[in-house]
């Protein structure tokens, strides 16, 4: 039967389905309550004490609980309630019905009923006020309110989405609308909201854009297309005006090419799009696959070394200040071309795993010249889930006893589990530091190894960077040596395990100092490169880090005509030579040849060259100002190392990198 009941005799029943609730949805309905009163009465049960329980309502005694706190209600409100006599299953069943048999308004209804509130006189700040929501939502509900008759009717009836209809109303003129909608019913695609919202705001297109250029004008012509042409248009300022059959013959097209591309590649599927980038929409569901860049060819090595050579030429015409302006211009052009040939080879495509390769797929963009680009990234669809939210999942535990008894839960109940499951697991490694680093330390460590199918642990994740030259390495420098020297002591032999598991326990036998060495090696090999210049290569994070460490870097590093003079102009070594000796240094070279000049550099640079013991000392301390840490040389103090001791023994000073590591 019907009946009012105080408000403050209303409690919550342990029966009631609903567990979870949305804090806007929640101010919504208590503006609406504030406004507008109870609409709805609540279904009740009778309870000790003169109490009734709330089997469906929640929601809403909570808004009025809320309004009484902020006086807005008195504690004893009247409220109409349903009150039940039946059993405890009976209230569960009628709690689930009343809300599981809600159903939520069309988006069409609620631009409707803004609308009719907005013609008999309230503000829109009044309707979103009433109603708990925000003034940009009711706005936007009006302009749904404002479409063109046959698109508002389609989102009504349930024909076209909300983004879709969203994507009409990026023009008012409702024509357009009715004109595009009309188009893109009788194409063979479905349209998205881009493509809309591309249609409605161009009434027509010019020839120079990608969808033009990729269909070309003899398909477009021979589909029943129409081009406009003013006095002085050309085939790049013409106006198509047909865009939904531009659309659809460019769609059509970029499918053809998908699908030719997938067999050659060898892939499950290709997805092709018209904008000039994978959009959110497109790669959502997507789970990106690893890809390492292709290995460079022998001849392309050797191009490369022709294209470094070539730079030091025309690199030494810009540097000479007697060079003719002409010769610099040329030099200038050249150094261009060199670069952008360096940057074609090395942007290597990426090469997925053959045992990958059947399951993957490409995302294909329309280039902004008209031409099918295939995006460099391997997808795969993410695994699907074995049921959905209201279906059973059949658990079986992992000790794999097929006596076992199974079990079926819930997907929305699985998913609960997990997450409280990750939860208990996460506080006691938070409460732990050490495991947490053994962990962080592990997983970097393994990553080299991981089986890229599984499911990892962590989203921890630590990739080598690859250097701009393929295949580079310093090994006569000291600092090259030395990380070689200290990868090659640390101990790996916690890698004979033969699964995760077994090589983090393994990892976590070794000695303090031994993880405490994987810890240095992991966070050092992360390091991208960088130069203290302005520039790509600029890494200011890198710069305090050096900085902060204070690093003398002249200790470390040593030009030689290998490494450097031989690479750079005549002007660049004198300049050098200035810096530590001043003119009368330099003059004494001035007259040299390249080549000796830098065979003689090498000898100053290293401090064998005979000279005065102020220059000397100036020469061994000089690096190029782009080697140099943003801060600037640093004296050198005891914590510093000197590559020359790092095998001496003196334990009582010098570390080596090892003991550095640890």
């Amino acid at each position: 039967m019907i009946k009012s009941i105080p408000l403050n005799k209303l409690v919550q029943s342990p029966r009631n389905v609903r567990r979870h609730s949305d804090p806007a949805a929640d101010a919504e309905l208590k503006a609406s309550i504030a406004a507008h009163g109870l609409l709805q009465n609540l279904i009740v049960r009778p309870a000790a004490k003169g109490k009734f329980e709330v089997e469906a309502g929640e929601r809403r005694r909570r808004a009025m609980l809320a309004l009484a706190d902020e006086k807005i209600l008195a504690r004893d409100h009247e409220v109409t309630c349903l009150v039940l006599e039946d059993s405890t299953e009976g209230a569960v069943e009628t709690s689930l019905a009343e809300n599981f048999h809600r159903l939520a308004m069309n988006p069409a209804d609620e631009a409707q009923a803004f609308a009719a509130l907005i013609a008999g006189g309230a503000t829109v700040e009044d309707v979103a006020r009433r109603f708990g929501l925000t003034i940009r939502f009711v706005e936007g509900r009006l302009r749904l309110a404002t479409l063109a008759p046959v698109v508002f009717e389609a989102l009504a009836s349930g024909e076209i989405t909300l983004d879709i209809a969203k994507a009409f109303g990026a023009t008012s003129d409702q024509e357009i609308q009715a004109r595009v909608f009309e188009q893109v019913s009788s194409a063979y695609y479905a349209p998205n909201p881009e493509s809309i919202r591309r249609m409605v705001l161009s009434g027509t297109v010019r020839g120079s854009d990608p969808r033009a250029r990729l269909v070309g004008r003899d398909a477009y012509f021979a589909a029943g297309g129409r081009i406009e042409r003013e006095l002085f248009d050309d085939d790049d300022s013409e106006s198509w005006i047909d865009v939904a059959l531009l659309e659809s013959l460019a769609a059509a097209k970029m499918e053809e090419q998908a699908n030719i591309l997938a067999a050659e590649q060898g892939l499950a599927w290709v997805k092709p799009t018209l904008d000039p980038y994978a959009s959110h929409d497109l790669v959502e569901g997507l789970v990106r696959l690893p890809a390492e860049a292709a290995p460079l060819t022998e001849a392309e090595l050797a191009r490369l070394d022709e294209l470094d050579a070539f730079y030091d030429e025309h690199a030494a015409i810009v540097e000479d200040e007697g060079s003719a302006e002409e010769a610099v211009a040329a030099a200038e052009a050249a150094i261009e071309g060199i670069e952008r040939e360096c940057q074609e080879i090395r942007a290597r495509p990426p090469v997925l795993a053959p045992d990958l390769k059947a399951e993957a797929g490409m995302i294909l963009i329309l280039s902004r010249d008209g031409t099918p680009v295939l995006q460099p990234v391997f997808y795969r669809e993410r695994q699907a889930d074995p049921a959905d939210s209201d279906e059973s999942i059949e658990l079986v535990p992992t000790n794999g006893n097929s006596a076992t008894r199974r079990t079926a839960l819930s997907k929305r109940l699985v998913d609960e589990l997990a997450m409280q499951r990750r939860d208990v697991l996460a506080l006691h490694i938070a409460s732990d530091p050490g495991l947490a680093l053994d962990i962080m330390v592990f997983t970097l460590a393994d990553a080299d190894i991981h089986d890229w199918r599984a499911r990892a642990a962590t989203t921890l994740r630590g990739p080598v960077p690859s250097g701009p030259i393929i295949g580079f390495e310093a090994k006569d420098a000291p600092a090259s040596s030395a990380l070689a020297e200290l990868r090659s002591g640390l101990d790996e032999s916690w890698r004979a395990g033969n699964n995760t598991a077994a090589r983090f326990d393994l990892f976590r036998a070794l000695s303090d100092d031994s993880r405490a060495a994987w810890l240095g090696f992991v966070v050092a090999r992360s390091l991208e490169v960088s130069l203290n210049m302005t520039g790509e290569r600029q890494v200011a994070f890198q710069d305090h880090l050096g900085s902060l460490v204070g690093i003398d870097m002249a200790q470390w590093w040593r030009p030689t005509s290998a490494n450097y003079f031989d690479r750079v102009s005549k002007q660049v070594i004198l300049d050098a030579l200035t810096d530590v000796g001043g003119l009368e240094l330099s003059s004494r070279f001035a007259s040299v040849k390249k080549g000796d000049l830098a065979m003689s550099a090498e000898r100053v640079f290293a401090g064998t060259y005979i000279t005065e013991v102020e220059v000397r000392e100036n020469a061994l301390a000089w690096v190029p100002e782009v080697m140099r840490f943003a801060s600037g040389a640093q004296e050198s103090t005891s914590s510093e190392l000197d590559p020359a001791d790092i095998d001496s023994g003196e334990d009582d000073q010098d570390q080596s990198p090892r003991e550095l590591a640890a």
